[in-house]
């Protein structure tokens, strides 16, 4: 009797501690970390140098004098270096008549390189990945690029397979973000997320200038992330995700049409950059620094912002000329800023409106130069440079931006588990970076043609002026 009794009065408080057990359990198993990753460095033939996209431009027979002036200008002020990668048509000459099959021999190429060298890394084999995520956004094909990964590594029956297409630049942490969410609903789980874009099916072969733009700005890259919420992994991880968020406007007409895939008057295919991106990419990327802001940065420097914008709505009203407006300071809960490389003004842009020094753009803008816009995959090439310069130490915050189509603005926040430094695709070149001087030197010759038409000008002709 005293036994049933004592087992009586003691149930209700066996059921509480086992129900924290419970939350506290599920809550240490919905961590998402960051066990390693690897990007994608194409052989070095395939460097991509501003003489040759004047020689790859020359064949463009839709293009007349100012386009094509009007495109060497835009090469050669973007931030894009002599050393990016394009892929194996264009040194083929089959940028006009690339086929399915060329497309599918860009992507193998990235898969059999990056996702090899991530799992011999890890010891990871191809049969424990539980969640392959894939995001390659103008790339559609049956079987999809997820289906088409399984079948070369030959994953498991039960792998869940997710493929991402029309997600352009900020994909990678949507990738992220929806393996966040199955860490949630499951416990030790590790997941695949691959990121890249298809340049061979998207290269516009007609002249009007909002579309032969892209041409200029995108290059080869791409990148594999391993991911994990298994604890037995935690030791060996890198980085751990704090928080993340998204943000759309695609509600909105003007951001919806900024950057679109589509045809021209003459029917041929291509990416529509607008004069507006500028304007609907600082929108949303305000909209979404709103949420973001309180999540990530210390309560004191929210007050003292929130003191600021109340006292300067108050002096404006007696003042209507008032002064600077106030400007909230992330760099107090911000170590390290891993901005997508769209483009020199998009780098410069965000700095100017975090208000940050340009150390802290540095890695984006030497990225930018080494490997150009690699879309989704850009962030961790930026991740990589930081990492080479043995920056990144234990317990150092790492704040994520990207831009999309659609239009959209995706952030994160990551913690860094231990200190940083291994080899990578920067590590034959680091020692070159950061430079003082970004400008391209094809700019100087191309300032002597005057009124020359470029088409018929060979740049090996003509000398640097001292």
């Amino acid at each position: 009797m005293d036994i049933f009794l004592i087992l009586l009065y003691s149930f209700p408080l066996f059921y509480i501690i086992s129900s924290i057990w419970k939350i506290i359990d599920k809550k240490r198993n919905q961590d998402c970390y960051i066990i390693d990753y690897e990007c994608y460095k194409p052989p070095s033939d395939r460097m991509l140098s501003t003489k040759f996209s004047g020689e790859i431009m020359k064949r463009n027979k839709a293009l007349g004098l100012n386009e094509y002036k009007f495109l060497l200008r835009a090469i050669v002020s973007s931030g894009i270096g002599e050393q990016t990668y394009a892929p194996k048509m264009m040194f083929d000459g089959k940028e006009y008549c690339s086929t399915h099959n060329d497309a599918l021999e860009e992507m193998d190429e990235f898969f059999f390189d990056s996702i090899d060298k991530l799992l011999k890394r890890t010891g990871v084999s191809p049969q424990e990945i539980d969640v392959l995520v894939v995001n390659i956004s103008m790339l559609a094909c049956i079987p999809s690029m997820s289906s088409r990964i399984i079948n070369i590594y030959k994953m498991r029956e039960d792998v869940k397979a997710y493929n991402l297409t029309g997600m352009g630049c900020s994909a990678s942490l949507i990738a992220i973000n929806l393996v966040q969410s199955i860490f949630k609903a499951s416990k030790n789980v590790n997941a695949l997320v691959i990121t890249s874009e298809s340049l061979t099916p998207n290269w516009y072969t007609g002249n009007d200038k909002s579309m032969i733009l892209s041409n200029c700005l995108f290059r080869t890259g791409g990148g594999a992330i391993l991911l994990s919420n298994n604890l037995a992994h935690k030791n060996r991880a890198m980085l751990k995700l704090k928080c993340l968020v998204r943000t759309h406007h695609g509600a909105k007409e003007e951001s919806f049409n900024c950057c679109q895939q589509r045809e021209d008057s003459q029917g041929r295919k291509g990416v529509y950059l607008c004069k507006n991106l500028p304007k609907s990419a600082t929108r949303a990327f305000v909209e979404n620094l709103k949420v973001i802001a309180p999540k990530i940065l210390p309560i004191r420097e929210l007050l003292r912002f929130a003191f600021l914008t109340y006292f300067k709505k108050k002096s404006s009203q007696s003042s209507p000329k008032g002064g600077a407006r106030p400007v909230i300071n992330f760099k107090t809960g911000v170590d390290h800023f891993c901005l997508h490389t769209g483009g020199k003004a998009v780098i410069d842009g965000i700095k100017q409106s975090l208000n940050l020094m340009e150390s802290d753009v540095e890695p984006s803008r030497m990225t930018l130069h080494r490997f150009g816009n690699t879309s989704a995959s850009s962030l961790w090439y930026v991740l990589g440079y930081m990492e080479a310069k043995k920056r990144l130490k234990k317990g150092d915050k790492l704040f994520m931006i990207s831009f999309g189509a659609g239009f959209k603005c995706n952030s994160a926040m990551w913690e860094v588990l231990k200190d940083l430094d291994r080899g990578n695709v920067w590590e034959d070149c680091i020692a070159d970076y950061p430079r003082t001087n970004l400008s391209n030197p094809f700019m100087e010759k191309f300032a002597w043609i005057n009124d020359e038409d470029p088409r018929t000008f060979n740049a090996d002709d003509y000398e640097i002026p001292e």
